[in-house]
């Protein structure tokens, strides 16, 4: 009934808290990206089905192979550092199974997604608002972007209430190091665009951005971890639009 996909690249200290949570669904799909860690032997365990595919720096690209995969007509996308509540899987389950008439007329959902740094949820900023469309019926769209990627799927689209867990960034050092590469993926994409940046946007939207996250969103309530989050997000918008600077200058 339900196909679960899972982008994996060396995940062994996230992968089996992810699989154990969603060992319920009916096939387990790995799209690994060369592990050189335990995390294809800690996926066999679960009976997992694992495709070797070369990210590439292209996220869309490895999860339109995985849904290619699925041999069931949902699938469910998770990423390796997630984990599927229980009251969640059985909300899936239900709308899956179209025990609910309110849900039989949709072609995906989105999921709600809680984020913890370092052990605390974050309940507010960027964070607190964040809905996802990871659940659909396979045929009806594709993944699109190479970061931060979307899944367009035709037809109605509804939200399921139970949030998707979220355990990111095991220090700063490794949230630095992520945001740093998803800045470079997402330039080389804007710069395939042909994206036009103004001098003045890398400092102003940044600014921007972290008045909206941290006063706006209320991002100041999860205390000194919701001003370290709105810090780094509005860095991330720096970093792109100034290395997309640096490559217009280049030429």
């Amino acid at each position: 009934m339900i196909s679960v996909v899972i982008l994996t690249r060396n995940e062994e200290n996230n992968i089996k808290r992810c699989l154990e949570s969603i060992k319920w669904c009916d096939e387990i799909i790995l799209i690994d990206d060369d592990s050189s860690d335990k995390t294809i032997e800690i996926a066999r365990k679960y009976d997992a089905t694992i495709y070797p595919h070369d990210l590439n720096n292209d996220f869309s690209s490895a999860r339109n192979f995985g849904l290619s995969k699925a041999k069931n007509e949902w699938v469910l996308f998770v990423d390796s550092d997630e984990i599927v509540s229980d009251p969640l899987a059985y909300e899936i389950s239900n709308a899956v199974e179209l025990k609910d008439r309110n849900l039989r007329n949709f072609n995906g959902f989105y999921l709600r997604r809680s984020d913890f740094m370092w052990e605390k949820q974050l309940r507010y900023g960027e964070t607190g608002y964040i809905k996802l469309l990871r659940l659909g019926r396979k045929g009806f769209g594709e993944w699109k972007g190479m970061a931060h990627e979307r899944w367009n799927i035709e037809g109605p689209v509804g939200v399921l209430k139970n949030p998707i867990l979220h355990f990111p960034h095991k220090n700063l050092e490794e949230f630095l190091r992520e945001v740093n590469f998803y800045t470079d993926i997402r330039v080389k994409e804007l710069k395939d665009k042909k994206t036009r940046i103004f001098f003045w946007s890398i400092l102003l939207y940044p600014l921007g951005k972290f008045m909206v996250n941290y006063i706006f969103k209320r991002g100041f309530m999860d205390g000194v971890r919701g001003l370290i989050f709105a810090i780094i997000m509005s860095l991330h918008s720096f970093l792109v639009r100034g290395k997309l600077w640096l490559k217009k200058e280049e030429k």
